[in-house]
């Protein structure tokens, strides 16, 4: 009994000892802790919108515990950054412990209104720094964030219910409206024009109405949240009036379209918007030098195929990191001209249920390598399968590729398939090709499919999986196009010339190039 009770007070005294331990034995900061990083920088956020999580590793590497008498920001409660010291949250802090060789993890992030602050220009550097301690044993970590001001388009919300506002407009074209179950509001007259003044930034679908005409003027950039994107609803029009960038790294004359976060992180992660849908009934869509990149499908194209004039023209632009398809196109009449497409989850290019497809110096690549992808780079159906296993079948009236390189990492790069109760029309001309198949099912030999195709040369793009589809000066590619398809398209997608040597692809080799 006696041996218990020693036991059980021996016990009770180390527990005594170790709970009151760190009453006695933290001694205050001497002023010399050390950081992962001097300066933190938040990159470039909008305005009102949050910034990601950052963080700061803070160590002791003394051999004595210590408490850090204050932890702070600069501007305390009034700073537009917000801490996490240890598990807490707030913007200051006293005595924080830290034990010996041991660190403590700050996280940091921000919310900005610039309206909150005089700026001659859309963007405005906010600084604030978080201190450790003060006097003579102050020391600082600088925050920085670059805050950009921005045009907001985005639903209405009810105040009662939180219900989000959903379009309503003629889905299935009786002539009737339908509501549907997308969030987003039909742009006002006054918002028919996106200039390169400040950027937009778009929550939800920001829809053209019917009869409306939506024109995007050289060097604007539009920002889509996470399911946003933009519709082009009944006998509506979209007009991308890019041009030529003299700095093809700083881009000021092409129009971007892309997601809303900012930072280095999310530069090119697909799926981060929805896509540019160009639904039944909008006419006359015009692209041109633009660049759509990170969203579930680029631009989204459907019926109309019988129209007088293509639905979509799209020329000297890029799409890249599609979680899904580049371009996706359903009975559908689509021109392309100077096109580049690269990083899709499924297709670069796929168009399903027949239509009328004509793509001249185009790049169709596809070096996706996020995921399993079980399509090719360009993919050609004349039906669909429906939910009831049903199939609907509809012509295709052409699918001319002329002066292309459809290439990519897998192995067979295009797919043709179609049932015999529609047409099923396509040629190939002067084309770069990948497919390389055992029991290979297309007869590239069949000249009212092919002709002049070269298989399985490397073009020697530059840097695929970085989306620089420019080619290398060992490419395949290089001289042997149709200076016929040339005269269509006689500049590249850079401006250079290619009617006095052709090469296939969006890009003419210049030997001067980085």
């Amino acid at each position: 009994m006696k041996r218990i009770l020693y036991f059980l007070l021996t016990i009770s005294f180390v527990m005594l000892w170790s709970s009151c331990r760190k009453d006695f034995d933290f001694s205050p900061s001497t002023g010399d802790l050390s950081f992962s990083k001097d300066t933190i920088y938040l990159d470039t956020v909008f305005t009102n919108i949050g910034s990601s999580t950052y963080n700061l590793k803070v160590y002791n590497r003394s051999d004595n515990d210590i408490s850090i008498p204050s932890v702070r920001l600069t501007q305390g409660e009034s700073s537009n950054y917000r801490l996490n010291v240890d598990g807490m949250a707030g913007k200051v802090f006293e005595n924080v412990e830290l034990l010996a060789k041991d660190s403590l993890f700050i996280f940091v992030e921000t919310t900005f209104d610039i309206q909150s602050i005089v700026a001659a220009d859309n963007q405005f550097l906010y600084t604030d720094a978080i201190e450790f301690d003060s006097g003579g044993n102050l020391q600082k970590v600088e925050l920085v964030t670059l805050v950009k001001d921005a045009i907001f388009i985005f639903p209405d919300r009810d105040n009662n219910t939180g219900i989000i506002e959903t379009l309503t407009f003629d889905v299935d074209g009786d002539g009737t409206p339908d509501e549907t179950s997308l969030q987003g509001r039909f742009l006002d007259n006054s918002e028919l024009t996106f200039t390169n003044e400040k950027p937009y930034v778009i929550y939800g679908f920001a829809a053209v109405d019917e009869g409306d005409v939506l024109t995007i003027e050289a060097g604007a950039r539009v920002h889509f949240h996470a399911n946003s994107g933009l519709l082009v609803t009944n006998n509506a029009s979209l007009k991308v009036n890019g041009a030529l960038s003299n700095d093809q790294e700083l881009l000021e004359n092409e129009v971007i379209f892309e997601g809303d976060r900012l930072e280095p992180l999310y530069e090119d992660i697909p799926g981060q918007w929805s896509t540019i849908y160009l639904f039944d009934g909008s006419v006359d869509n015009v692209i041109n030098y633009a660049t759509i990149k990170n969203s579930t499908v680029g631009v989204l194209c459907e019926l109309n195929q019988d129209a007088p004039n293509d639905k979509l023209t799209i020329t000297n632009s890029k799409i890249y990191n599609s979680s899904n398809f580049g371009i996706l196109g359903r009975a559908t009449s689509i021109r392309g001209e100077n096109l580049v497409i690269n990083n899709s989850g499924q297709s670069s290019i796929a168009g399903t249920l027949g239509g009328k497809y004509n793509f001249t110096h185009c790049t169709i690549a596809n070096y996706w390598n996020s995921s399993f992808r079980q399509f090719p780079s360009v993919l050609l159906n004349n039906f669909i399968i429906n939910e009831d296993n049903s199939v609907t079948s509809n012509n295709l009236e052409e699918a001319n590729f002329n002066n292309c390189i459809i290439y990519g990492n897998d192995n067979a790069e295009i797919d043709i398939s179609g049932e015999n109760t529609s047409d099923l029309f396509y040629k190939f001309t002067d084309c770069l090709i990948r497919f390389d198949v055992i029991g290979d099912p297309i007869d590239f030999d069949e000249i009212d499919h092919f002709e002049n195709i070269t298989l399985n040369d490397d073009p020697e793009f530059k840097f695929p999986f970085d989306n620089d589809l420019r080619l290398d000066e060992d490419s395949e590619a290089r001289g042997i196009g149709n200076p016929i398809f040339a005269g269509q398209v006689p500049f590249d997608i850079l401006g250079n010339g290619r009617t006095m040597i052709t090469d296939l692809g969006a890009y003419q080799f210049v030997p001067s190039e980085d």
